[in-house]
């Protein structure tokens, strides 16, 4: 773990986490600084490494992990054997692993595995733009395309930034930097940057896309609610042979000229009965959060409550 608070964190007081492992598994398990060394029977220890990676990743995704926590991935772990599913997405992390957090993510996964072109829809944190990149990096790291292209209107959302310094690179990388952020996130820093140079992966304002045919390849289109109908339509024509192309973006949240129609939302009108296309639309029930947030943000309700109540008694 990062710090000796998050192994505190995932160990547990008087590191009852482990204990849980430890006597669910029948293995032996000792801390020593920021290893873990676990002896026992080859399969148990197989075991007991999965149930500790997984409480990593609960912890990283929750911000807490109880023994209610830990007792319920055990049970997962210990019960019946299922065959492996599309819900875990192998990719280059560090996590080494990425799952669906809600019924709707599992589905959009499903979709993008099973269709050539797919669009999905919802708000910011539902996970659009993460997991259409864990997709494409574990695509590449099986050798199914050659190359990921990962693609942004350079649309200013509700503020004038002005001139900014620099070539061209660093002009378009405060549109970018999202997209940066999660394939950073999934993969080693070295490998991106070789994969980088070497157009392996590319990220790229939406302008750079036209003339262009992209055949072995994973097209994610980020943010696409920014784009025009005559900009949706030069994206989708790029696919080409051997591809998939991801379409996300919240269509809330379009900073076209007022009365612009969003090439997103004329998009999916059009073609979401094709065969071979997929759409998913995610909501707030899928927005991955700290736990804090849900508390914030039912405080600030409650205010509001309170409020509307006090106008009405006035």
């Amino acid at each position: 773990m990062d710090s000796a608070n998050k192994q505190l964190e995932l160990f547990g007081p008087a590191d009852v986490n482990l204990r849980l492992v430890r006597d669910a598994l029948d293995v032996r398990i000792t801390a020593r600084q920021n290893n873990i060394l676990i002896a026992g029977k080859a399969d148990d220890v197989n075991r007991a490494a999965e149930a500790i990676d997984k409480m990593q990743k609960y912890l990283l995704r929750h911000g807490l992990l109880t023994a209610d926590d830990v007792g319920s991935i055990l049970s997962d772990i210990t019960g019946p054997t299922e065959p492996q599913s599309p819900e875990a997405i192998a990719v280059y992390s560090h996590k080494k692993i990425i799952e669906p957090s809600s019924k709707r993510q599992l589905k959009y996964i499903q979709a993008m595995l099973n269709n050539d072109l797919t669009f999905c829809i919802g708000p910011a944190g539902t996970g659009k733009t993460y997991l259409a990149v864990a997709v494409a990096v574990s695509m590449l790291k099986r050798k199914q395309v050659r190359r990921i292209i990962l693609a942004r209107p350079a649309v200013e959302a509700g503020e004038k930034l002005g001139f900014l310094p620099g070539d061209i690179q660093a002009k378009v990388n405060p549109y970018l930097r999202p997209l940066f952020d999660a394939l950073e996130d999934m993969m080693d820093f070295g490998q991106m940057r070789k994969f980088m140079d070497m157009d392996v992966i590319e990220i790229i304002p939406l302008a750079f896309m036209r003339g262009r045919t992209l055949n072995e390849s994973v097209v994610i289109c980020d943010e696409a609610q920014n784009t025009s109908p005559l900009q949706m339509l030069m994206v989708l024509t790029r696919l080409g042979r051997s591809s998939k192309m991801i379409i996300t973006g919240d269509i809330t949240q379009i900073d076209l000229p007022y009365g612009q129609k969003s090439g997103l939302v004329e998009a999916i009108e059009r073609l979401r009965r094709i065969k071979g296309i997929g759409v998913v639309e995610l909501t707030q029930v899928d927005i991955v959060r700290h736990r804090l947030v849900q508390s914030i943000v039912q405080a600030y309700r409650n205010d509001a409550s309170a409020g509307q109540k006090n106008q009405e008694r006035d």
